[in-house]
């Protein structure tokens, strides 16, 4: 009867880490922010969520992010550079960038991550709040951190539907 238990406990603790680790949202690829979008003929902010863009045009070659139940995030950032400008083709601003996950409209940010040289970064680590599970119309915005304060939105990541 005590090894029955005991088996039953580690199979019950084995189900709960496993719960931890469960995907909340993906996203494979990245599209650059475009600073204003046409409505109706008249240019208009081309904010995500109340999210303003970043000034110019961005591009980002590739980016990859994973989200679990609990919050932890893993974002790969290739490329981030500008698409316009005097600058185009270089990383320019952000030095820093964190990730931002909308679920149902509601936001989450990361720990903020250095940009390279060459406009890459890897985030790591746990967003705050801890998002809703399920994440209901998920977006990830990557975003300039500066001031202590996430800001402009610079890409977008492509969700990945399960």
């Amino acid at each position: 009867m005590k090894r029955t238990l005991s088996g039953l406990a580690l199979a019950l603790a084995s189900l709960f880490a496993h719960a931890d680790t469960q995907v909340l949202a993906r996203f494979d690829g990245g599209i650059g922010s475009q600073p204003f979008a046409s409505v109706n003929g008249a240019a208009v902010p081309n904010d995500v969520l109340g999210v303003l863009p970043g000034g110019r045009p961005w591009l980002i070659g590739d980016l990859k992010a994973r989200v679990d139940v609990g919050g932890d995030i893993r974002v790969t950032g290739k490329g981030l550079v500008l698409a316009g400008g005097n600058s185009i083709g270089r990383p320019g601003l952000p030095r820093q960038v964190a990730a931002t996950l909308f679920c149902g409209g509601v936001a989450s940010t990361s720990p903020a991550v250095d940009v390279d040289a060459s406009g890459d970064f890897t985030i790591r680590g746990a967003l705050s709040p801890t998002p809703a599970s399920p994440c209901a119309n998920s977006i990830l915005l990557i975003r300039n951190f500066a001031a202590g304060a996430a800001g402009a939105w610079f890409a977008a990541g492509i969700p990945v539907e399960d």
